[in-house]
């Protein structure tokens, strides 16, 4: 198969085709296979498992049918793409073209043409209008709802915002220092079960520190109280060590269960190799914290005095979605795979998510990851998206004002700029549905107190609310 190679990734690219050869002698012309059969046995050790990721990529020498006949037929020896003629036939080689052109309007499907013209959006059994609440926010990260009707708007910039009516915003002071960089910044804020009480609000956010002539940050969580425009009683409350130099994979988003238990995701940080399957540091984690950051006395690996006992389940790579669910009261996450494989997962005490043993994507440069996608021991996933569509926030419906949306999830998507529809089963994802499309990166989506939904966009940052229009 033909695959987008750069640099250096050519001669690892040469021995992996190599030892594909060794490693599938030639078949006799005329066997019958299936195309995707013949993917599995010729293509799948250098692009993946999942053809459906391998086609989300650059396409160095054409992706028509003709490209691909040649490709697959020619190869580029040079490249490291053998020549597969003397071991399929014509026929196979053009229903793998087929296989590969199918497969491609998976991709193109995400491909919208053009910014919508109206603040009006038709999809299957619901209509809504766009009505703004806020705008000028930069990337609005976190969204909640204050008792008043007002909202407290996190932004990754570092800035905190008191949205009220009439689009009014107010600077709240007091705030984390963040690590505004990369993918780090002020990220996720959530008040406390009894905020009305004690006036309690958590931010998940990039803190930093310097050892030597390194700057390196982590994912923290910061309790303060909100008093009018103004925090106080700052707190850490918990800090994901170790500390990294890289500044991507942070999560981070935070939520509270039934119990009071506060959960909050923690990406890899890019360390895949070392962070999600180890329980002796904090990355690539769930943990749970009591509401003051002491770590539960039943948390799985407590007990285990190598662990940390703060991580509730791991083996995961970057979540940046979280929520409760509305009647079940289990924790639901989505987080972004590679090149394909973004996943939605319910999470389980003590579970491994499988990251990177297991992945339904590939490596951005192209080479597979792991040649696993199941493995005993190791979770798999509600459902998962190829390509990635990058998730973001995500939020169930069981409000009466969107009836036909009614228990629904509902995914943003940073990647393809839209908001997905995923038609509910009980835990099983039966349909899917892009609405608002192309309306701007969507960083996070929720439903408020008052049962409408809010979708925040980045860039200069709108919140809106997504208003039911008779139909």
């Amino acid at each position: 198969m033909l695959r987008y190679t750069i640099g250096a990734a050519f001669l690892s690219v040469f021995l992996l085709s190599s030892f594909l050869i060794d490693r599938h002698p030639s078949t006799p012309v005329g066997s019958a296979r299936t195309a995707r059969e013949n993917y599995q046995t010729y293509c799948s050790s250098c692009h993946g498992e999942k053809v459906e990721a391998f086609v989300d990529r650059k396409w160095k020498h054409g992706n028509a049918k003709s490209d691909l006949v040649k490709s697959i037929s020619e190869g580029y020896p040079d490249l490291g793409m053998p020549t597969w003629k003397a071991s399929l036939s014509s026929a196979e080689i053009d229903e793998l073209s087929d296989l590969i052109l199918e497969s491609l309007k998976n991709v193109d499907q995400y491909k919208f043409a053009s910014k919508p013209t109206s603040n009006v959006f038709a999809s299957e059994g619901q209509t809504v209008k766009l009505d703004t609440v806020a705008t000028e926010l930069g990337s609005p990260w976190g969204l909640a709802f204050l008792p008043e009707g007002d909202m407290l708007v996190s932004t990754r910039s570092g800035d905190i915002y008191r949205v009220g009516k009439n689009q009014q915003k107010t600077k709240i002071s007091g705030g984390p220092t963040v690590v505004a960089e990369g993918q780090g910044g002020l990220l996720d804020v959530v008040l406390h079960p009894d905020f009305a009480k004690n006036q309690f609000v958590y931010f998940s956010y990039s803190a930093g520190k310097t050892e030597g002539d390194q700057k390196l940050s982590t994912t923290a969580v910061m309790r303060a109280k909100l008093s009018g425009a103004t925090l106080t009683d700052q707190k850490v409350i918990f800090e994901a060590l170790p500390y990294s130099k890289t500044r991507h994979h942070y999560g981070s988003r935070m939520v509270f269960d039934n119990k009071g238990y506060l959960f909050v995701s923690v990406g890899e940080r890019g360390n895949e190799k070392e962070n999600p399957q180890s329980i002796a540091n904090d990355l690539g984690k769930v943990h749970r914290l009591h509401d003051d950051g002491r770590i539960p006395e039943d948390n799985p690996f407590v007990q285990d005095k190598n662990a940390r006992g703060s991580i509730y389940s791991y083996g995961h790579r970057n979540p940046q979605g979280m929520l409760k669910h509305p009647v079940t009261g289990t924790i639901w996450v989505d987080e972004h795979g590679p090149r394909g494989g973004d996943e939605l997962n319910i999470i389980k005490k003590g579970a491994n998510y499988g990251w990177p043993v297991i992945c339904y994507g590939i490596n951005y440069d192209g080479k597979p990851i792991t040649n696993l996608t199941a493995k005993e021991g190791m979770e798999q996933p509600v459902t998962y998206w190829l390509p990635s569509i990058a998730p973001s926030g995500l939020a169930f419906v069981d409000s009466p004002k969107y009836p036909g949306w009614k228990g629904n999830l509902l995914v943003g998507s940073l990647r393809f700029q839209y908001l997905n529809r995923c038609v509910m089963d009980g835990n099983q994802v039966v349909k899917q549905e892009n609405l608002l499309k192309n309306i701007g990166r969507l960083r996070n989506i929720k439903q408020g107190p008052d049962g409408y939904l809010y979708v925040s966009v980045e860039d200069p940052g709108y919140i809106f609310r997504l208003m039911p229009v008779a139909q």
